[in-house]
């Protein structure tokens, strides 16, 4: 049967997704020679939010990655959504006065009735979290969604670089699965979108 082919599939995944780095190493900002050109202002590279509430940062959070040409949107009061590549991540300052503060970043993917009712899907993500390290995977609304999350943790200041380089790095590790999956999968997984669908 197909969707034991897929759950197999799945199953046999390994944590090479998790241990290798997309990321590419940053280019030198240093030049050798000044330039004279006219440059437009350049976007903060870094975002403050100590002493913030999770609404203001989130506030905060938005303006930056709007000036730095994301495409992005409140999705809730304390919750940003922005587009990366061709998936939606949700972002969700928890900012703690008396600890470390938090981005956690969040991608859903709606799981296929068919594959909800398989009493192997716990085990699936049970897998997951036991073999990969770069995010934790979740089963919500009984089964019917699959959240995929992970934190960036910070001290009263974030980078937009920071951001970025995590969510690539999230990325490479969802294309590393989903390079071991059988032919189809798209019918039983599919990416929910965040963002508004623009209408022309």
């Amino acid at each position: 049967m197909k969707l034991a082919m897929i759950i197999a599939a799945i199953l046999g995944l390994t944590a090479c997704a998790a241990t290798s780095s997309s990321t590419p190493e940053p280019q030198s900002s240093s030049s050798a020679v000044e330039s004279t050109e006219v440059r437009a202002p350049v976007a903060p590279k870094v975002v403050q939010l100590a002493g913030m509430t999770n609404e203001a940062a989130a506030d905060a959070l938005y303006q930056a990655l709007i000036n730095a040409n994301y495409l992005a949107t409140k999705v809730g009061a304390d919750k940003v959504a922005v587009q990366f590549g061709n998936n939606d991540f949700m972002l969700e300052p928890s900012i703690n006065a008396a600890g470390i503060d938090r981005i956690l970043m969040n991608r859903f993917y709606a799981v296929h009735p068919q594959l909800q009712a398989s009493p192997e899907l716990p085990a699936v993500i049970g897998e997951l979290n036991a073999k990969l390290n770069f995010a934790k995977f979740v089963l919500r609304e009984q089964g019917a969604v699959i959240q995929i999350q992970g934190t960036v943790t910070f001290a009263d200041k974030v980078e937009i670089e920071e951001l970025r380089r995590f969510m690539l790095w999230t990325d490479g590790g969802l294309a590393e699965i989903a390079k071991s999956l059988p032919e189809g999968i798209e019918q039983y997984l599919r990416p929910i979108p965040l963002m508004p669908v623009v209408k022309s």
